[in-house]
């Protein structure tokens, strides 16, 4: 099938998926309205000027409605959601507000205890704030001629939910809250994200989770390198968060790596986002970009800027690179080159700390998008200092798409992780199997 037709056939499928609900093209009608690719952002998202001081306090919240949502004896299924704006720090250490969305489910929890909170960090979305994963539980598909955003987490998320256990998801920094851009695949900035969106969903009004739930975390791609980083970060940055477990889901552990592997995939596009967030998050990496890039790479990091995932597949799937700079290089060599660069990539690396609790590691063996070597060499990483690792590779044929080959082991293997998961949630003990990985693909 020819790539164009394979990325329509992918869109469409997921249509069917998860039922399509059309965003209006609505212009502003109030002065503090943001209109992203004709949707128009509701002001909920845009930060106030002053933050609350404590990380993870909550800022406001409103009622969310879920679009797949049915009624049922205990309250709608799968349960009541309430969207969330929380302060949280950013790698450079200013306060940040973040966006994201806590779900009280309708099922009980079946295991000993407390109920549970599993905090989701959602795989790619893209870098406009219509993107917003708490925007694709109201909206599962969004579409109006101008973007095309697919709420596919959603699936991991009321699998969760029907286990019992209360679900918060952050949105990161800056996808969603409209006062900056996202800083897609920043470590830090997502680890804080995550772990603030776990204070967060405690003093939610209703909740039912207290500081004595169980607290797991679980994401897939862009998901797993902020579960992984998140799990990381706990003992310094949030030493009351304690962790029964996380699902770190084929995680970009190593930036150097993963940027050269999308140049000229499905998913070029997540280059220009990476390329934004870096600049977002070290604006001294600013004058590398205006010496290196040329206007057509400019202006693809602009119009990616506003971009999902869909977006990005149709507008710049396939796209290398070279065609962005001012000297044909691409944007590995240039980084390559460029010490700035190399020590900015370097700092994002994931695996120089050892995680707190215990972890599932999982990648696809097929996987060269986010390239499974640097995802089992985290498992090598966090093996050498004692950690608590289940290492899981998922055999899968290379079927000739890197974003299918990527997109694979997120399907075949959720029920598992999510099996996993909850039997850490319910006091479950797990062992290790660091022995195993001299042997392991």
């Amino acid at each position: 099938m020819p790539p164009r037709k394979r990325l329509l056939a992918a869109a469409v499928t997921a249509a069917a998926c998860l039922g399509a609900q059309a965003v209006s093209d609505t212009a502003a009608t109030a002065a503090d309205e943001i209109v992203s690719r004709g949707v128009t952002i509701p002001t909920f998202y845009n930060p106030p000027a002053t933050l609350p001081a404590a990380n993870g306090s909550l800022i406001r919240t409103e009622p969310l409605p879920l679009a797949l949502s049915l009624p049922g004896l205990d309250g709608p299924l799968p349960g009541r959601a309430t969207r969330l704006m929380y302060k949280s720090t950013d790698s450079g250490g200013q306060p940040v507000a973040v966006t994201g969305a806590y779900i009280e489910p309708t099922a009980a929890w079946k295991g000993d205890g407390p109920r549970p909170l599993v905090a989701v960090a959602p795989g790619t979305m893209g870098q406009g704030d219509q993107c917003a994963a708490s925007m694709g539980l109201e909206h599962p598909l969004a579409l109006n001629g101008q973007t095309v955003s697919v709420g596919y987490e959603d699936l991991a998320i009321y699998r969760l939910l029907a286990k019992g256990a209360a679900v918060v998801v952050t949105d990161y920094v800056g996808l969603g809250a409209t006062d900056r851009l996202h800083t897609y695949v920043n470590r830090v900035d997502e680890g804080h994200a995550v772990l603030d969106a776990v204070r967060a969903a405690r003093s939610v009004g209703g909740a039912s989770v207290t500081d004595a739930s169980p607290v797991g975390l679980f994401g897939y791609s862009q998901g797993g390198g902020a579960t992984a980083a998140a799990a990381e970060l706990q003992s310094s940055y949030a030493p009351d968060v304690t962790l029964a477990g996380t699902y770190a889901g084929a995680p970009p552990a190593d930036l150097t790596s993963v940027t050269k592997a999308i140049d000229g995939s499905e998913l070029a596009g997540a280059l220009g986002w990476s390329l934004n967030g870096f600049l977002q998050s070290d604006p001294s990496l600013e004058p590398i970009a205006e010496a290196h890039l040329n206007a057509a790479g400019k202006a693809a990091l602009s119009d990616l800027s506003t971009m999902c995932v869909g977006d990005a597949l149709f507008g710049y799937g396939y796209a290398k690179s070279t065609k962005w700079t001012t000297d044909g290089q691409s944007i590995s060599d240039i980084i390559a080159a460029t010490p700035a660069l190399q020590a900015f990539l370097d700092s994002q690396h994931i695996g120089t700390l050892k995680p707190s609790g215990p972890v599932r590691l999982v990648t696809g063996t097929s996987d060269n998008l986010v390239p499974h070597a640097q995802a089992r060499q985290l498992a090598v990483d966090w093996c050498r200092k004692g950690a608590d690792v289940t290492y899981k590779p998922v055999v899968l044929p290379n079927v000739g798409s890197a974003l299918l080959n990527h997109f694979a082991p997120l399907l075949t293997d959720q029920g598992d992780a999510v099996n996993w998961l909850t039997d850490r949630l319910a006091g479950k003990a797990t062992s290790s199997n660091c022995w195993s990985m001299p042997v392991q693909p």
